[in-house]
Parts: C-alpha cells; structure tokens; sequence
C-alpha cells in the first residue's frame, strides 16, 4: 500500500496550514494572491476573455486551504479543521465582493447575456461534478508525490474556484440572482470534490499512521466525518442533476428557436448575434440598425412553431432588453436582463 513519509507530512502540513495571524507570512500570501486573483478573474470575465480567466485561476490560492480542511480531516484536527473552512468562506466571500465592485463599475447593457465566461459557468452539470473528482484527485495525489508536483498548475486551471465566484459577485450586481446562485453551485460542487478525494487520497496513503508516529497532533477519526463528506457528494449531485436535465432542455429549445429567430430578423435586415435557451426562457441577442423588427412578431412567430410555452427575452443593440411572456401577444421593455 502506498505510503507516505515523515518529511512528507511535514512538507503538506507547512504548505496547506495556513498560519494564524493576519500578518504572518502564509495569511498575507494568501489574502494578497486572493484579492489580485478576484480582481483578474472580474476582469477577465467582464472582458470575456479565456487568457485572463485562466491566469486567474494559477494565481488564486484558495486551492490551499480546501486541500487543508482534507489533510485536518483525516488528522481529525478540529482546529485546522474550523480554521481551514472559515479561510475558504471568508476568501469566497472577499471573491464575491470584488466581483460585485467591478460589476458596479463596467457591467454591460445587456447584463452579461451574451458573455461566455459567464454562460459557462452558470449551468453546473453532473459531468462537471465528475471533472471536479478526477481533478481534485490528481491535485492531492501531486500534493503526496513530490516527483508529479509540476501537475499542480495543469490541475489549478482545470478546477474552477475563483471564477465561478466572480461571476456570481457580477450576476448580483446586474439583479440575475437565479444564475449567480447557480455560478455558486458549480464552486460549492468543486470545493466538496476536492475535500471527498483529498480525504480519500491522504487516508489511501496513509497520512494518520504516520502522523502518529510522528509529533502531530491526531484526533479520534470517526466513520461519521467521511459519510458527511460523501453526503455532501450526493447532496450537491441533485441539483447538478436537474441542472444535466435542465441544460439538455435549453439546448433543444435554442435550436428549435435560432431559424425561427433568422427569419423573423431577416424581414429588417437585422442579424442574429445570439440563441440560447436559460431554463426555459428563450434569449435572443439582436444585432442591427433602426428600424427593428417587431418583438411581438418574433413571439408570433416562436409560438406558431410549438415554443408557446418558453418566455422570449430580446436583447437589442444599444442594451434595451423586451420581455415577451409565453402565451400572449404583448411585450415590455425592460432596463436590465432577467435572471
């Protein structure tokens, strides 16, 4: 069985415990990397740009303290344990509030519906589920084996924390409160992977026997800690499972709506910029120059071909949004887009 050594433990305790104090060197490394990876993160998204987003996800360190609240599970610390959960709280909150500040400052018109940093990460799935336990499998095996720790910046970029944060601080801002809890999920679905198969992984290797033969302090392990941690798993599986069957849905519908959407826009020489469907509504971004067409002849028309019952949202250029509720033949215009 695979095991790991004295000089081992020393080496992920020193790098997952965070020390106490603000001003100790592991809290100011942590906080500052934090804030300036939030701050990349907001403005990668608010820019929809994949580079961006992407170096804010090397940068931001909350991959640390998650992995830490594994290591103190299985070490049964209780105090890493709260220590460690409340540096990932607080440090999710902090995201949030920078996104929140930048979306004050530079949210689009037409509140983020056509951005794709921002689509991406508000419909969480079971198969992103399924990516966060291989990912965070691979983040604690690199944390046990020194030899693959090069691993580590491949698996930072493919587990997504800071972003899906900072887009829930720019969905608040805007009033689209459905989709910023979403985006929440999909963080909450990959903080629980990595603490299951951290724990799974450092107990695999045999972290408590050595830490017990070695001058840490090691608690009581109860079965009771790795049931929560696996009811946690399932738990977040039920919402990321509607979410799977959610998805397929709003797929079906914009595919459906996009050629009923090009015809009705081709009548004023209008260009479709975009089509999706976002749990069941159809939203429909417009690109083109006065005259527009009439929304009430694009709802018209999604209703004669079997769409009667999906709300239209019309997103138009210069960030005017209508509304076009199903089953009627009027619709309202409105400043910001519906969540």
């Amino acid at each position: 069985m695979p095991s790991v050594d004295a000089a081992t433990l020393r080496r992920m305790s020193d790098a997952l415990f965070i020390e106490k104090g603000l001003r100790s060197p592991g809290s100011t490394r942590f906080w500052g990397l934090l804030v300036l990876a939030s701050v990349i993160a907001s403005a990668g998204v608010v820019g929809d740009s994949t580079a961006t987003v992407i170096g804010a996800m090397i940068v931001a360190p909350l991959m640390t303290p998650i992995l830490g609240s594994a290591l103190a599970l299985v070490l049964a610390d209780r105090s890493q344990v709260v220590r460690c959960v409340m540096l990932v709280f607080g440090g999710a909150l902090a995201v949030v509030a920078v996104g929140m500040l930048l979306g004050w400052i530079a949210a689009p018109p037409d509140s983020f519906a056509s951005n794709s940093q921002v689509t991406s990460r508000i419909s969480p799935r079971l198969i992103d589920l399924l990516a966060a336990l291989a990912t965070g499998t691979v983040g604690a095996f690199a944390l046990v084996r020194a030899d693959i720790s090069d691993t580590l910046p491949g698996v930072a970029i493919a587990i997504s924390l800071v972003p899906p944060l900072a887009v829930t601080g720019l969905l608040l801002t805007v009033g689209r409160y459905h989709d910023a809890g979403e985006s929440t999920l999909l963080f909450a679905t990959n903080v629980a992977a990595i603490v299951a198969t951290g724990t799974i992984v450092f107990l695999v290797f045999g972290v408590r026997g050595v830490a017990q033969e070695s001058d840490f302090a090691v608690g009581r392990f109860h079965g009771g800690a790795l049931a929560a941690v696996v009811g946690l798993i399932l738990l977040i599986a039920v919402p990321l499972t509607t979410g799977t069957i959610t998805v397929a849905r709003d797929r079906s519908l914009a595919a459906d709506a996009r050629p009923v959407a090009e015809k009705w826009a081709a009548t004023g020489k209008w260009q479709i910029a975009s089509v999706e469907g976002r749990n069941g509504v159809v939203v429909i971004g417009v690109l083109g120059l006065p005259p527009q067409p009439a929304p009430t002849a694009l709802r018209a028309a999604l209703d004669r071909n079997g769409m009667r019952d999906a709300d239209l949202e019309l997103h138009l250029v210069g960030g005017r949004t209508h509304w076009c509720p199903a089953d009627t033949d009027t619709c309202t215009v409105r400043d910001s887009a519906i969540g």
